[in-house]
């Protein structure tokens, strides 16, 4: 059995200034938006967060930045936010720029304990600079380390008692490799079932990954909504 909450300021109590949280989601897609509300209300500061990008400002992440409460941010994309563009120019917030498929890999490799990695992405680029290059089978790699965290806020679909986790289609996204990559994982979960219950064919994160669940329901806003003109 984990530890099973009801109130979300009370999952993200142990969270303090100056923590590194890992944040699952890819756009407003998949991310635990109460965890991220009460993180908010909260008003802990200079947190770094490690996510694909920072929400939208009004929602997600965004909220923690409206709020000045990130120092560090070390995403993929931040291109949705105006507010993180003002706090970047004006050297409010720290900004770590990674290609997706590295940061993936960052993240599932401190998951997985391995340190370091060679990758060709960003070799010959601004990002190479000062870094080691090795060159395997004739070809350049640049050494990433690994990411982890001191927290990670994740969103699944369903979870059992002993939480395992299930995400719903494309919320799946940087949930799972986050889960493992945070010393103490927080999942919020749209629905909370008894062991046994989850086919474990269809676990996509095991338990012993998770410490905290609590069940929430979401508002699962639209970042863009396109409508068809044509008739």
């Amino acid at each position: 059995m984990k530890n099973i909450l009801t109130s979300f300021a009370d999952a993200v109590a142990e969270i303090k200034d100056g923590a590194s949280l890992m944040v699952g989601g890819f756009g407003l897609v998949g991310i635990p938006e109460n965890l991220i509300m009460a993180l908010a209300e909260s008003g802990k500061r200079n947190l770094t967060i490690i996510s694909n990008n920072c929400g939208v400002d009004d929602w997600g992440l965004g909220l923690l930045l409206r709020n000045k409460q990130i120092k560090k941010i070390i995403a993929s994309y931040v291109g949705e936010n105006k507010e993180f563009e003002h706090q970047l120019l004006s050297g409010e917030v720290e900004a770590v720029l990674l290609p997706q498929g590295t940061l993936a890999e960052k993240i599932r490799a401190g998951g997985a304990g391995i340190p370091a990695f060679y990758t060709p992405a960003g070799v010959g680029t601004l990002l190479a600079e000062g870094r080691e290059i090795r060159v395997f089978n004739g070809k350049a790699y640049m050494m990433e380390e690994s990411l982890t965290a001191d927290f990670s806020l994740i969103r699944a679909a369903v979870a059992d008692k002993n939480g395992n986790l299930t995400y719903n289609k494309t919320a799946r996204n940087f949930n799972p490799i986050m889960a493992a990559a945070g010393r103490k994982t927080i999942v919020e979960t749209e629905k909370l079932v008894e062991i046994g219950q989850l086919d474990p064919e269809f676990i996509h994160t095991p338990g012993i990954y998770v410490q905290t669940l609590i069940v929430g329901q979401q508002q699962k806003r639209i970042e863009k909504m396109t409508i068809s003109t044509e008739l």
